[in-house]
Formats: structure tokens, sequence, C-alpha cells
């Protein structure tokens, strides 16, 4: 009989390394197959909460936020791509110029989450932003994501009109944020094992191998 494992995966579809750690973990579960059966939730973890709706330049944003040169930048957003391409993610770093308010995002991914279809939203998003450059915080790019999920459009665009599952997002960042979560991603194994960044699949399958040889 396969272990079963609940895996709460705090990100932000604004986060590169949260698309990365993602893939890296599908990865490490298809290495692992029928041993480990997961139930996978994702949770929200907004970088610029209090980012404008016209967003920010993202070399400026960058520079601004952690003080990183043009070069060292240049160097980040190399990795990524490389990174990303290791576990079967696309990235066009050079067309993606402005970074955005993610709220609404989270807003549809509550949502997502109660009609079965969270993961592929989720997805959905990772590839509007970081593969094809499209703004996330723009409701025609949600409702687009939306369709491409499977889910109903216009249930989408009632929620975008209105405050619906507003208080949820907001409960559920407060949470992690006392649990101590300060970065994404942060993978949480049977809500108390924390596994942090976006680690190779390699780490990822011994960590969870472990976790689950230990339940």
């Amino acid at each position: 009989m396969s272990k079963q494992l609940r895996i709460d995966f705090v990100s932000d579809v604004s986060c590169p390394w949260c698309a990365i750690g993602l893939n890296s973990l599908y990865k490490a579960l298809a290495s692992i197959g029928g041993d480990l059966s997961v139930d996978l939730h994702f949770q929200p973890f907004e970088l610029n909460p209090d980012m404008g709706p016209e967003g920010q330049d993202i070399v400026e944003h960058i520079t601004q936020k952690y003080g990183a040169t043009a070069e060292q930048q240049a160097q980040s957003r190399e990795t990524i791509c490389q990174r990303g391409a290791d576990v079967g993610f696309v990235f066009d770093m050079e067309r993606r110029g402005r970074i955005y308010n993610t709220f609404d995002a989270h807003r549809l991914l509550s949502w997502a989450e109660g009609e079965g279809r969270q993961r592929a939203l989720k997805e959905a998003l990772f590839t509007a932003y970081f593969t094809r450059c499209e703004d996330p915080s723009n409701h025609e790019v949600l409702l687009r994501a939306v369709e491409h999920a499977g889910l109903e459009r216009e249930t989408a665009e009632r929620i975008l009109k209105s405050d619906e599952f507003a208080d949820e997002v907001r409960a559920r960042e407060q949470f992690f944020q006392q649990a101590g979560i300060r970065s994404v991603p942060a993978i949480i194994i049977n809500q108390k094992h924390l596994i942090s960044g976006g680690q190779p699949p390699e780490v990822f399958e011994r960590a969870l191998r472990e976790i689950a040889g230990a339940a």
C-alpha cells in the first residue's frame, strides 16, 4: 500500500523559483511513482502585496527591493532559465519586463481548489506570466487561464467583480506568515516538515522518501 502525504505548496504566481520548485517536485514524485500518494494544496503568498495596478519595471523593482546590480540580475535570469529547462519549464526572462500584483490570481486559485482544478489553474498562471509574459493582474489574462484550466469563465468573472475569496486568501496568508514563512516556495509536508526553495528533484525525492518512511 502506498503512503499518503499532504503537501501545502506556499507560493506566488510571480515567483520564478516557485515555478521551478513545482516542476522539480513533479519530477521527484514521478521518480517515486506508486509508492507515494500526494494530496497537493496551493497556498497563497504575495511577494508584493502593496504593488499598484500598473505594476513596476522588474529591473527597477529588484534593484530597489534586493539591491541587486544589473549584472547580478542578468546572471540570475540565466540561472533561472537553465534551472527551468532542467525540469521542463520554459521561461522567457528577456520579455518579462514588469512585475504585478497577484491578489486576484490567488482569489481564483482559492476558488479553483473547491472545483478540483487548482493545480491546472496554477500551472496556467505560471505559463501566462513566465512563458508568455502576460500580466497576471489583468482580468482577461486571468480569465484565459481559467478557461485553459477547464473552469467556468462566467463564474470567474463574477468572482473578479466581487470580493469573494478575499478574506479567505488574507486569512491563509496570515496563517503561513505567523507560522514563520518569509520566502517562497515553502513546501510543507504533513503540516510539519518544511522544504524551502526551488530545490532540485533529487532533494525533493530524498526528503519525501524520508518523511514517508517515518510516517
